[in-house]
């Protein structure tokens, strides 16, 4: 076979991609903006499934790292730890690829284009899918979303390592029942400050997909909108890669949209707008119709075409495997020692410590009885959520606690309630085994049977969304019963409650008579030896809480409502927060000295200010500590944020030891929109807040770490 100068590494991409184009015919390039593109044999190309998933590890594809749900890893803080975890996911993807391409297998779920991350704002906990996400600030998912393409995309100046993804553009975030129908028609002022920043962001750092979402955004279907896809992607932001449509989000253009009557005519306003990649059957079934029918044209299918193959360019796919850096990983990355570990110390990161009265954690030298209870004490389900892989070495809570602890201690397990709504058993032991104990830890919370995606949840009744915020009430009655026994038993007993699961679980009754409240999210395959490692003190509790925890879902606007007003720290009123953004305690103690601020440039978008501040761990334990930088306008408008997330730095200190922290003050940060959407300096005085949580009262009220905060002039 003559070799076609697409073929030829040396020549300059886009020669390549036309040469291919000339060689092709109008249905095989029909064909191949298919998620499951089947292979041009005359030409010697091989199918592609571009449908694969990195969530928090190489999903759905057998033995791999599992890390810490993506709500974990955004409780960590650490923008170079996550990072790091995705750059070590794209090397496990590179060799399970080749691997398998080796053996002519090219499957879903092998390829190396990855939709993933996930950076929809957790706008209400009702939402099944927030657990994927990184939170509710849009600045915080915008850098961890950045963060987590670097790591997927590598560094190399020709090849990317894997392709990641940004999803679901735009406006999406639940309900799961209606997501096939609903038209979000957020303020303008909400759809730029809230729902766009992160893809913007994301953009701006070279992702090199974005998918479509479901629903419509005034009244345009995401994977079919000329505002979304053309307007703001592609002409504002200068997007240059492929957008890829949710999976058979374009049948709902006539099933359930009704913006088309016909499958052809959905093809074409998916194709014409800018959707290049259809994850469905519709480009399958009806694309070719729709040029011949003229609702489209050859011309518009080269276009799409153009960014499919320049990603697969991008990756090495035409290319002798010599040439492109990332082909030669060994197999032997797979879960390997190295991974384990950063699964372990990515898990012991995300961990929050909520409550710890009287010091109550870690577990006492002194403490010789111990009693583990819960329905998740033993359950892998909990260590995964939702989208993971299989790792070889899951280590339930159980399982961590029997190899964490000292040979003095002794342990009892009884599994107590059931996880969810029923609990059939009334007969009951590990309430009356409390009287004897020193400690119970009590494992509650929920799994990705309760919570999820559509069709995931198969507990749910709400399509993967939840009805309200709090615990199973099998759970919730156990706890309760757990807590009686103890106060009239053994008042001396403390009571350790974990957490569970990828969302918000609001628990002022628990938070009231617990000892100490842990959220531990779903953790990942290494989770039960980091939960046990804190517990006992070999590790300290350095998460924070990248989403505002209500008292009662009560507190909370209609879950079917688009705006903001009432949603997340920058719009809810502080007495309705049982934890805020950006919470976490620690068995340490920091303390913060004075702080110095520079302001950003006048310009608003050149150079960016300073704020320094000396932090010192003035505790007896190494820890980690958050400096969080937020923004407090004065003269804000009633339709203004109370307070803006604008920076944060993740330190580690010694006891006694101080360090002088540096965050920059992003000129940007000082802009705002206006109700019609346009965005606007907004000049006038500001608070600089620094510390270890949100500023305001009900931190301080949870022990905090004291702020420190100093006014700032912007002209």
């Amino acid at each position: 076979m003559s070799v076609y100068p697409f073929r030829n590494p040396d020549l300059e991409t886009g020669e390549r991609i036309t040469d291919l184009l000339g060689r092709l015919t109008l249905e095989e390039k029909c064909s191949l903006l298919r998620y499951d593109a089947p292979a041009v044999e005359r030409l010697g190309i091989p199918a592609y499934n571009w449908w694969n998933e990195a969530l928090h590890g190489v999903g759905r594809a057998g033995r791999a790292t599992v890390f810490p749900q993506a709500i974990g890893m955004a409780a960590t803080f650490n923008l170079r730890l996550v990072e790091t975890v995705a750059s070590a996911i794209g090397d496990e993807a590179r060799a399970k690829h080749h691997a398998a391409a080796a053996e002519g297998s090219r499957q879903q779920y092998q390829g190396l284009t990855f939709w993933t991350p996930n950076i929809n704002i957790f706008r209400d906990p009702r939402w099944g899918r927030g657990q994927e996400t990184w939170g509710e600030d849009p600045w915080f998912t915008g850098e961890m979303g950045a963060a987590f393409v670097r790591g997927l995309q590598g560094t190399d100046r020709k090849y990317l390592k894997t392709a990641a993804c940004a999803k679901h553009y735009a406006v999406h975030s639940g309900p799961e029942k209606d997501r096939h129908t609903f038209d979000a028609r957020p303020p303008l002022k909400d759809f730029e400050e809230t729902y766009l920043p992160a893809f913007r962001r994301l953009v701006k750092e070279g992702v090199e997909s974005v998918m479509g979402a479901y629903n419509r955004v005034y009244g345009e279907p995401c994977c079919g909108s000329e505002l979304l896809l053309k307007t703001i992607l592609r002409e504002r932001w200068g997007f240059e890669g492929h957008v890829v449509s949710d999976c058979w989000a374009i049948r709902d253009f006539h099933v359930h949209h009704k913006v088309t009557e016909t499958i052809e005519e959905s093809a074409a306003l998916a194709l014409k707008n800018g959707c290049d990649l259809n994850c469905g059957s519709v480009y399958c079934d009806a694309l070719l119709d729709a040029v011949n029918l003229g609702y489209c044209s050859e011309e518009d299918v080269d276009t799409s075409l153009r960014r499919l193959l320049r990603t697969q360019f991008k990756l090495g796919l035409y290319d002798p495997r010599e040439r492109v850096p990332y082909s030669d990983i060994p197999l032997s990355v797979v879960n390997s020692e190295a991974h384990r570990k950063l699964a372990l110390e990515t898990a012991i990161e995300s961990i929050v410590l909520l409550k710890n009265r009287e010091a109550a954690l870690p577990v006492r030298d002194s403490d010789r009885y111990m009693v583990v209870v819960g329905p998740h004490a033993a359950s892998v389900e909990v260590l995964m959520g939702n989208y993971f892989g299989l790792g070889s070495c899951m280590t339930t809570l159980l399982e961590g606690i029997a190899a964490e602890a000292p040979p003095h201690l002794r342990i009892d397990y009884r599994k107590g309630c059931q996880a969810d709504r029923f609990n059939a058993n009334d007969m009951d032991w590990s309430t009356g085994e409390a009287k004897n104990a020193d400690i119970i830890i009590a494992a509650m919370g929920i799994d990705a049977n309760i919570e999820g995606e559509e069709g995931d949840a198969i507990q749910s009744e709400y399509r993967g969304d939840r009805i309200d915020c709090s615990l199973p009430e099998s759970q919730l009655s156990y706890l309760r019963a757990l807590a009686e026994s103890i106060e009239k038993r053994q008042p001396k007993a403390r009571l350790v409650v974990l957490l569970f699961g990828g969302s918000h679980l609001s628990i002022p009754e628990i938070h009231a008579f617990a000892d100490a409240v842990l959220q531990v999210w779903y953790p990942g395959e290494a989770g039960g030896t980091a939960i046990a490692r804190v517990l006992f003190g070999k590790a300290c509790p350095g998460g924070r809480m990248p989403i505002t925890v209500p008292r009662s879902v009560d507190d909370l606007p209609d879950y079917e409502d688009y705006r903001m007003a009432g949603r997340t720290y920058r719009f809810m009123e502080e007495e309705k927060m049982l934890y805020p953004f950006g919470f976490g305690l620690s068995y340490t103690r920091f303390d913060y000295g004075d702080l110095t601020v520079e302001a950003p440039d006048s310009s608003g978008e050149g150079k960016d200010g300073r704020v320094r501040i000396p932090v010192s761990n003035t505790g007896g334990m190494a820890g980690h500590e958050v400096v969080q930088v937020y923004l407090e306008r004065k003269d804000r408008e009633p339709t203004d944020p109370h307070l803006t997330f604008v920076g944060h730095e993740k330190v580690f200190l010694q006891p006694g030891q101080t360090m002088e922290v540096v965050i920059p003050l992003p000129g940007e940060a000082f802009s705002c929109y206006t109700e019609e959407g346009m965005r606007l300096r907004a000049p006038g005085t500001y608070l600089v807040h620094v510390g270890g949580s949100l500023p305001g009262k009900r931190s301080r009220d949870l022990g905090a770490s004291l702020l420190s905060e100093a006014s700032l002039t912007i002209t």
